[in-house]
């Protein structure tokens, strides 16, 4: 008796059938007369392309995009395009196997374009597949990148240049930022709101962001760390939260992380600085989410810690009791469950080493005036890490 096909294989099967393949749960997003059309359009490029529109839920089949189209890809034996929904929202995600025709900046493109925020997903396909025609998916992705980029810049809290904020004292300078915030963020008031919740919550860091974050390549983070920045962008431009003494103080939070995680970006050197790029996201999305849930009546949405070993390990699943090897300083860290476990049985963690003087070390064990991660345990060890960001701490050697 043959065993039952895999929910991979079964997919891998209908596209072999048809290389739209539309879950019968979410039919309506794509009618059958709409799934000819684009078949005949997509035979236009010169990649073949495989449509999987499927739920993506946590803890179900299919939790991410990322998962999917790994599986499907390796069951279907072809390279070419694969759209899927995105992780977060209905959101269409694109990528490519054996070629480059930037598909994936398509798809961005599209997610970041405006007057296709609530075009049904016919329209949004055929406008990926323009892009790829035209050859100008990239520099459209750029072009709407730069514009959310400025458009959160101008809601920024009033602008500090790089001068005065490199001569600001750490105590001295982050309330300063907080004061110069309230008048900017008076600007900030004109789109929908939602409800905000620690699970589910589009304002919060997906957590799906870290699994892939940990199999990533350095380039490969640093693109992923590139959309973060682009798209907590476009939260603050859409997201409304009224005025009051304590949102105004959160959003400003918010706000700073978002300056320093484009700067520590910009000016990333390795993967140190990539995962201290989502650390700062992940500290602006809760301050945001815990502003509108304040905004409406509700509790701040606690602070979720990283990884203290690896934040691209994800959410810290307890507080534990650590003295590096070699130390006599006992440090109370966050870390998630392997490292916990690790820590707790006298093994090493799984560390994020850092590149000096031509050798890996832990992250840590960096020389705490060259290293700002070092220095603040990505902020675990100290609370101003932004503002040192902002003041110009990052890769002081």
């Amino acid at each position: 008796m043959s065993s039952e096909p895999s929910p991979g294989e079964r997919l891998a099967a209908a596209l072999r059938r048809s290389p739209v393949y539309v879950d019968p749960s979410v039919a309506s997003a794509l009618p059958r007369a709409e799934r000819q059309r684009l078949i005949a359009k997509f035979r236009k490029l010169p990649v073949p392309v495989f449509v999987i529109l499927v739920p993506l839920v946590k803890g179900g089949t299919w939790s991410d995009d990322d998962q999917l189209v790994t599986v499907v890809h390796a069951k279907l034996k072809r390279d070419g395009v694969y759209i899927t929904f995105s992780d977060i929202g209905d959101d269409l995600r694109a990528k490519e196997f054996g070629g480059d025709h930037q598909a994936r900046e398509a798809a961005w493109a599209v997610s970041f374009d405006r007057s296709y925020r609530d075009a049904p997903v016919s329209a949004r396909l055929d406008r990926i597949a323009d892009l790829m025609l035209s050859g100008n998916a990239e520099k459209e992705y750029d072009r709407l990148s730069a514009e959310i980029d400025k458009r959160a810049a101008e809601r920024r809290p009033e602008q500090r240049s790089k001068d005065e904020s490199s001569l600001l004292p750490g105590a001295l300078g982050a309330a300063g930022a907080a004061a110069a915030g309230v008048a900017a963020l008076l600007l900030w008031r004109h789109r929908r709101s939602t409800a905000v919740h620690r699970e589910g919550s589009a304002l919060l860091l997906p957590r799906t962001v870290f699994s892939t974050a940990r199999r990533a390549s350095e380039d490969q983070l640093r693109e992923q760390a590139g959309h973060e920045v682009v798209a907590f962008g476009e939260l603050l431009d859409e997201t409304d939260v009224p005025s009051g003494e304590r949102t105004d103080a959160l959003l400003t939070t918010a706000l700073d992380a978002y300056q320093a995680a484009g700067k520590t970006l910009d000016a990333a050197r390795g993967v140190p600085d990539l995962a201290g790029v989502l650390v700062l996201l992940d500290r602006g999305r809760d301050a945001l989410a815990s502003a509108q849930s304040v905004a409406r009546g509700g509790p701040e949405i606690p602070h979720s810690p990283l990884c203290f070993f690896n934040p691209l390990h994800g959410d810290a699943a307890s507080k534990i009791e650590w003295r590096p090897i070699g130390s006599r300083r006992r440090l109370r860290v966050h870390a998630c469950r392997d490292c916990t476990r690790a820590a707790r049985a006298k093994e090493t963690p799984d560390i994020l080493m850092d590149r000096r003087d031509g050798r890996d070390v832990p992250y840590f064990e960096a020389d705490p005036t060259q290293s700002v991660w070092a220095e603040t345990g990505y902020g675990q060890l100290r609370e101003d890490l932004v503002h040192r960001i902002l003041r110009g701490d990052l890769n002081r050697s």
